[in-house]
């Protein structure tokens, strides 16, 4: 009966969007539709994408009406935690396989990948475990105890293998850390544990392909019929478009498929073929009013949850999409991260839209006359 009330409480209450929101993403989104379908004779990836969209759009809406003060619970992120953690696990029996990682539940044509809900999941934990403790912050009991939490997920991902999402999991921990006002000397270990850690990593867990792309990275055009072909492709097609770009549908390193993996992996390469210079200013422009947006109602957040789940949902969006340009432009090696809103992809595209809508939710929610009172308690501003 509770279940039933609950889901008419959520339904029942009105919608209100915030366009300074949603807008940018929507034009990001639109950046990928134009750019898949650009060499798609049968429009398959503009197909599947726009069903994406619909299902990611009903997400943003409904997550706009959930009441936000049940995610502050403890009990509830624990066992969604649990969940999401166990839904990892269970991958790696009945997971799908494809591009050498079994990362996905395969549904049909359509697949969803655990690793994109609980990198949603690690920033509301997050965000509750550093609020609470926001005044004893200093203490290095919580960068190991909040560590914890990222590692678990951190681990099960880079074990199936997933090195690219592995990777943003831990940046999603390392920027709510910085955020949440620990001492630059406690960072200093973090960083120090990290290269011990990235140590093990290479000598025991990381696979040779694995291991080829990020040696690939430090000079990238010495295989450039191997390990470094991608990369190497990659920035053919970003430096060809030069300042006004070749034309929608002109991207010859997309169209002839000497890009690889061009709707995923590097739609960004293929975007910047077909609109050059002025085209990827544009994007970053629109990237940087979402990013700007998603900050400004995290700092005027009642609370130092909201304002810490605003600043996770930043990084969260900020860290791959910094990944995947530096991977299309040679400087980082090529992982496999997807640019935010912008790649052919359901589970990432749902998990986006669901964090912006539970965004709008906290800040309809803002009770201004809080606000003052917790300025001062946040990070010590």
């Amino acid at each position: 009966m509770q279940v039933f009330t609950l889901v008419h409480e959520v339904f029942s209450r009105k919608m209100s969007v915030d366009w300074m929101l949603l807008i940018p993403a929507l034009l990001i989104v639109a950046a990928g539709l134009i750019t898949m379908n650009a060499f798609t004779g049968e429009n398959l990836f503009f197909e599947k994408q726009l069903i994406s969209l619909a299902v990611a759009l009903i997400a943003f809406s409904l997550a706009t009406r959930v009441d936000t003060d049940m995610l502050k619970r403890t009990n509830v992120l624990v066992a969604l935690f649990v969940i999401a953690s166990a839904l990892l696990l269970v991958l790696f029996g009945l997971g799908h396989v494809a591009k050498g990682a079994q990362s996905w539940f395969k549904f049909g044509s359509f697949a969803f990948q655990p690793a994109d809900a609980m990198k949603l999941l690690l920033v509301l934990i997050l965000a509750k475990y550093f609020s609470r403790r926001h005044v004893e912050i200093a203490h290095f009991r919580h960068i190991i105890v909040s560590g914890v939490y990222a590692f678990i997920p951190f681990l099960l991902v880079l074990l199936q293998p997933d090195f690219g999402s592995a990777m943003i999991i831990f940046f999603i921990w390392f920027g709510m850390i910085l955020v949440s006002g620990v001492s630059k000397k406690h960072i200093t270990l973090v960083f120090l544990a990290g290269a011990i850690a990235f140590g093990g990593l290479w000598m025991g867990v990381l696979k040779p392909y694995q291991k080829a792309r990020i040696a690939t990275f430090v000079h990238p055009l010495a295989d450039i019929r191997g390990a470094g072909y991608n990369a190497y492709q990659s920035t053919i097609a970003v430096g060809s478009g030069q300042i006004l770009g070749k034309g929608v549908g002109y991207g010859t390193q997309s169209r002839l498929r000497f890009l690889p993996e061009y709707q995923t992996d590097f739609i960004f390469s293929a975007f910047a073929e077909e609109w050059g210079l002025i085209g990827v200013f544009i994007l970053f422009g629109i990237f940087a009013v979402l990013i700007g947006r998603i900050l400004l109602i995290a700092l005027v957040g009642t609370t130092n949850f909201e304002m810490l789940y605003g600043m996770g949902v930043a990084v969260s969006i900020i860290a791959p999409f910094v990944v995947n340009i530096g991977m299309a432009i040679g400087l980082m090696p090529v992982t496999g991260v997807a640019v935010p809103f912008m790649s052919f992809g359901g589970s990432h595209l749902l998990i986006e839209f669901t964090a912006l809508g539970l965004l709008v939710s906290m800040k309809n929610r803002a009770r201004p006359a809080h606000r003052s009172a917790l300025k001062n308690e946040f990070l010590g501003v």
